[in-house]
């Protein structure tokens, strides 16, 4: 015979409704009454009917998390496997699950979403994303349908809850770092200029050369489409091929500074002595490649639990208040950084 929230509550020495309550995680109730209710639940083997929950509250109990087109760069780049990660503990504190929408276009991606969005099967969604002229997020305004993002909105940033970095400060400590050790002679390896975070990156960068008296020289700035270590290979053969190269690098994501190392190293320039590198997102690779990098860790993990939690109590309390929540960031120090030779170096 199948067990009841009735035994439940029968064992707990607690209502049936209190019981429910705490399948909710209700907050009125004590954290004394939900220890004993679980441990009720655990000695009885009791999992709830979810499915059967949902269908009485018209709710999925399913947040839909929308990736950036093309499916290489997120089975590629480790940022993505972080950021699930906080996504799944922020999510199944909960009780919610979540499925994932994904395309190799613009087009099918937003299918994608329509289709997530008009058949129901999502309460909310999370862009993991944030770019200049989005489709996608112009839909879900016009629909008022609950979402939040891991970015900067590029416009109406005071209307759209969005979980992000300093990004704008973090690269502009970045290259002040760079300038520190006698470099002038910085570039910056961008991602694609759509997105915000390029952008605020590269705003960063180009404050610090300003602030320090340093000339601009966009010969020195390379975007990249994806964030793949085959951009950064193709920054490099760019980047090294005219008279004057930098001494020192900006690039806006571990996978591509690990091309532009193995590009590097195949070119005989040695890493940090002639070519000092600061990278972002401090993923596991930045410490084990050679030699370590230099990395902004931007805390992955947290940005995908603070958005998921944000979304939540969004759906939870119709009345919550859009918020902009800030990751800090810090500077990692390892061995990819030195004191500038301050002659440039000429091939």
């Amino acid at each position: 015979m199948a067990i009841t929230i009735k035994d439940v509550a029968k064992l707990a020495n607690v209502a049936p409704s209190t019981v429910s309550r705490v399948i909710a995680n209700n907050p009125r109730i004590s954290e004394k009454t939900k220890k004993c209710v679980r441990e009720a639940m655990e000695q009885l083997g009791y999992h709830p009917n979810f499915i059967a929950r949902s269908l009485a509250s018209q709710s999925t109990k399913v947040i839909g998390l929308v990736l950036p087109p093309s499916t290489g760069a997120f089975f590629q780049n480790p940022f993505f496997a972080e950021v699930m990660h906080g996504l799944s503990e922020g999510v199944h504190e909960k009780h919610y699950a979540l499925q994932m929408t994904t395309g190799t276009t613009e087009e099918e991606l937003f299918n994608g979403v329509v289709q997530m969005v008009q058949g129901g099967r999502v309460d909310g969604i999370i862009l993991l994303y944030s770019r200049i002229n989005d489709d996608i997020l112009n839909y879900l305004r016009s629909r008022n349908f609950p979402f939040v993002m891991i970015g900067k909105p590029y416009e109406h940033v005071a209307k759209i809850t969005h979980v992000d970095n300093d990004n704008f400060l973090a690269a502009k400590e970045a290259t002040e770092y760079l300038i520190g050790l006698g470099h002038e002679n910085i570039g910056f390896i961008g991602g694609s200029p759509n997105l915000t975070v390029t952008l605020d990156r590269l705003h960063g960068y180009k404050a610090a050369l300003q602030e320090n008296d340093i000339s601009l020289q966009e010969d020195y700035i390379i975007h990249s489409e994806q964030f793949l270590r085959e951009g950064g290979q193709k920054a490099v053969s760019k980047l090294f091929s005219g008279t004057i190269s930098p001494t020192a690098l900006i690039v806006t994501d571990d996978l591509i500074a690990l091309g532009v190392v193995n590009s590097l190293t195949e070119m005989a320039i040695d890493i940090p002595s002639q070519v000092s590198i600061i990278s972002f997102n401090n993923a596991l690779f930045a410490e084990m490649s050679r030699p370590p990098l230099t990395s902004i860790n931007i805390n992955i993990v947290e940005l995908g639990y603070q958005a998921a939690r944000s979304l939540i109590q969004v759906l939870e309390n119709e009345n919550e208040p859009v918020k902009r929540i800030i990751i800090p960031h810090q500077l990692v120090v390892r061995n990819s950084c030195a004191v500038s030779q301050k002659n440039v170096f000429e091939r």
